[in-house]
C-alpha cells in the first residue's frame, strides 16, 4: 500500500491516507499533496526544481514522472512517499452470528491519528452516540478499542486502532471471549508465538 504521509510539522498536522491495491494514481497523489500544502503549481514547481507546465502535465496525467521525480515533488510539499505491507483481514471466528475479521498484522497509525480525539460513527457507538473519545487518555482509548474490536469492520480497525497501543492495552481490555480469542494470535507477543 502506498500512503501519502504528512511529515511532522509544528503548526500543520494534516494526514491523509490514500490506499492503492495495484497501482498509484500519481496525478491524484501530486494534486492532493499540493492542495494540502496550499501551494500553487508555480510555487511547487519552483521548490521541486521543475517547470510549472511539467508539473501541470504530471497532475493532469498527461505525463508520468519517474518514482524519484514524484518523491522529490512530494518532498517539496512536506509529504513523503513510502511503502508499507498491505494489511489483510481474515475470518478468525464468529461472534453473535457474524464473522470476526482480524488483521494479518497490526496496523500502525500516524501519531496525530493514534492520539486524536475521535467520535466513533453510529454503527460502532450506537449506545452513546456523539461521545468523543480522547485517545491520549488510556481509559478512553481502552473503551474505544473495546468498541471497535467488538463492533467494527476492517476499515474501522484501520481508522481507529494503533497496533502498538493495542498491545500495550491488551491485558486491560474487557472483550467478549470470542473477540479476545480471535485477536489473541495477532496481538500476542512474538516470543509467545514462537514458543507455541
Amino acid at each position: 500500500m502506498c500512503q501519502l504521509v504528512w511529515k511532522p510539522h509544528p503548526i500543520l498536522t494534516w494526514w491523509h491516507p490514500i490506499g492503492y491495491s495495484l497501482g498509484v494514481d500519481t496525478a491524484q497523489l501530486l494534486r492532493v499533496a499540493r492542495h494540502a500544502s496550499s501551494l500553487s503549481q508555480g510555487a511547487l514547481a519552483a521548490r521541486a526544481g521543475t517547470s510549472r507546465p511539467t508539473l501541470s502535465a504530471y497532475e493532469n496525467g498527461r505525463k508520468s514522472p519517474t518514482l524519484l521525480t514524484a518523491a522529490r515533488i512530494l518532498e517539496s510539499t512536506g509529504f513523503e512517499l513510502r511503502t508499507e505491507p498491505r494489511i489483510e483481514f481474515v475470518e478468525a471466528s464468529n461472534y453473535r452470528g457474524r464473522p470476526v475479521l482480524v488483521p494479518t498484522s497490526l496496523p500502525r497509525l500516524h501519531q496525530e491519528r493514534a492520539l486524536a480525539t475521535v467520535e466513533l460513527p453510529l454503527h460502532l457507538n450506537w449506545s452513546n452516540p456523539g461521545y468523543r473519545y480522547n485517545l491520549r487518555n488510556r481509559r478512553q482509548r481502552a473503551r474505544a478499542y473495546e468498541i471497535v474490536l467488538s463492533e467494527g469492520r476492517p476499515e474501522d480497525v484501520l481508522t481507529y486502532v494503533d497496533g502498538a497501543l493495542l498491545v500495550d492495552l491488551w491485558d486491560e481490555l474487557v472483550l467478549p471471549s470470542a473477540i479476545r480469542a480471535a485477536w489473541s494470535a495477532v496481538v500476542a507477543d512474538p516470543h509467545d508465538r514462537e514458543a507455541s
